[in-house]
Order: C-alpha cells, then structure tokens, then sequence
C-alpha cells in the first residue's frame, strides 16, 4: 500500500463466515503467515473482542501498533492504544498504512473508510456466528488473485484463494 490507506484484510468462509465463538472456525497456517507478512510493521485497528480472542502471548500483535476500539474506556489492554470512537483511531494512524483486522462489527463501521481489502476465502462452509461485510462489486474492483484460477491447497488439505480489492475509483497501487 502507498503512505497513509487503510486496508481490511480478513480470512472467510464461502458463505462470509468468519468467527464462532470467538474464534476461527479453522486452522490455516498459510493464512497465518500471509496476515503477519502483510500486516507486519503496519499499526493493525481491532475491536475489544479481537482483541479478546488472540492468545496472551500474542497480545499486543507483535510488530505492529496495536489499537483496539471498545465502549469501555477502562478496558485494560497493556501494550495497546484504547479507543472509544472509530474517528479517534482512524485519526491516530492517519498517514499510516494500517489495517483494520476485526471483528465483524469493526470491519461493517470502518468498510466507508477503507481503501483496499485482502480476503482470504477458504473453499468451506462453517457454522459461523460472526460474518466479514459483503464486498460491493460495484464499489470495489478486484487487482490481484491469488492462484489467478482455481484454489491453492494448504499442508492441511483445506483449499483456500487470496484477493485484493481497492476502492473503484482509487487511485491505483
């Protein structure tokens, strides 16, 4: 990303699922280390249940600026910025490549404001209880596939494809 946009990036089922209780519904390591190469050295935007939902040893996500946004401006989160309002963490990494990382309710507020998406889809269905935004094809063009054709299988098994979308009418990459 060039100086300053805000990306998205989430991994999801066929059918926009993306979490069940709190967690991922799957294990993709390829997916994994994809997420920490893109996000790595990028200040990474995040709600309280996100934030929740990663392991202690993991929080904050190492190299990285974590933000979280809460209703509870008590929350405690060593090692992160606590935010109650979208505007203030949108603020704080202005002129920053950043990336909003989840959960659900943060990717459906932050969506209007995101310059470019990478979703990873694992060719599965799960019983998800939280879902990724529906991706406006008429708002969002897609520049790069990952295979360009078919599916990439995973050491597991699991099938999985890489887009990246950047806002129709944004100036390209």
């Amino acid at each position: 990303m060039t100086a300053g946009r805000l990306g998205m990036i989430w991994a999801q089922d066929r059918a926009r699922g993306i979490g069940r209780d709190g967690d991922l519904p799957w294990h993709l390591p390829e997916d994994m280390a994809h997420f920490r190469a893109t996000t790595r050295g990028c200040p990474v935007v995040m709600g309280r249940l996100q934030w929740e939902s990663l392991p202690e040893r993991f929080r904050p996500l190492p190299g990285r600026e974590n933000v979280v946004l809460t209703r509870n401006p008590e929350l405690d989160a060593p090692g992160a910025l606590v935010v109650t309002e979208l505007a203030d963490a949108l603020e704080h990494v202005r002129g920053k490549d950043a990336w909003v990382v989840g959960g659900g309710q943060v990717y459906e507020l932050a969506m209007p404001y995101a310059d470019v998406l990478v979703v990873t889809t694992i060719d599965t269905l799960t019983e998800a209880d939280t879902f990724a935004p529906e991706v406006d094809l008429d708002e969002w063009r897609l520049v790069d596939r990952e295979p360009a054709q078919g599916w990439t299988t995973a050491a597991n098994g699991m099938r999985f494809e890489i887009s990246r979308y950047e806002r129709a009418g944004a100036e390209a990459l």
